[in-house]
Parts: C-alpha cells; structure tokens; sequence
C-alpha cells in the first residue's frame, strides 16, 4: 500500500499542495479555471497548517484501522481491503460531519457548499498524487507501506 509522508523540516508553506490538488480534482484539470471559474470552488484535500515558523500539510493517512469509516453513518467512507485506500462516496454523504470529530489527524474537512466532506483519495488514477508531485522541496513523498516516518 503506497502512503504519503511528509518531511515537515522541507515544508515552506507555499501551498502548491493545495492548489494542485484542487487542479487535479477539478472538472477542467486547468489551474487558472480550477481557482478561479469553476463555483463553487473545491476545498484542497491537502491543507498547510501553520504555526510560527512551523508548517506541515495535513492530508489522510490512511490508517489501517480507519476511525472514520468505523464513524461512518451512511458507509460513504470505505477502506479498500486490496490498495488500503480509505475512500469517500459522495452519493452516499449525508454531511453530518461524524468523520470530521472522529478523524485524530484532522484530514477530513467538511464542505458546506456542497453538503458533503473532501478528503485525499491519494489521486489513484495518477501513479504519484498531485500534492507529491508538485511539492518543490519534497516535503510530501510516497512510500510503500511497512515505511513509516
């Protein structure tokens, strides 16, 4: 199972992260459309948390025995038995946020405008997620799993 970790020494909080995850979920997969035309405008499944001199991106871990799907009221969130990616369903998303409370890493962001909750799907259709790959300091880097920082 591939994860990403992330180096907080390297961040430097430019945010690429988000803005390329935004890119690479959004409808046109255009950077300045993504940002700036398609509404409402998607929430980044990555997020820079700062503090002081501190920064670190918080995205899903992807935990072997995921809180959030266990919190799950209606099982839109599912933990792939074969990838161990835990995914989220947004036809079956009730937005009442349960995830959100039980998730201990704060990955899972709610969404009001779309009534639903976003969070990191580690881009499968790509071989290296978008935040990955456009992190210029790489801070955020995929392993596989039994690699834990």
């Amino acid at each position: 199972m591939k994860r990403v970790q992330i180096k907080e020494e390297a961040c430097v909080t430019c945010r690429r992260c988000e803005v390329y995850c935004v890119v690479e979920h959004s409808l046109s997969r255009d950077i300045i459309k993504a940002h700036k035309k398609e509404s409402p405008r998607l929430l980044p499944r990555v997020r820079v948390q700062e503090r002081g001199a501190l920064s670190l991106p918080v995205l899903c871990r992807h935990c072997d025995q995921p809180s959030c799907v266990f919190a799950c009221l209606t099982g839109a969130l599912s933990k792939d038995p074969q990838t161990g990616v835990v995914t989220h369903n947004k036809e079956k998303c009730i937005g009442c946020w349960t995830c959100v409370l039980f998730c201990p890493y704060g990955a899972i962001t709610p969404d009001p405008q779309r009534g639903i909750v976003s969070k990191c799907d580690l881009c499968q259709h790509l071989a290296v997620p978008a935040c990955v790959a456009n992190c210029p300091n790489e801070a955020l880097y995929l392993v596989e799993d039994g690699v834990h920082a």
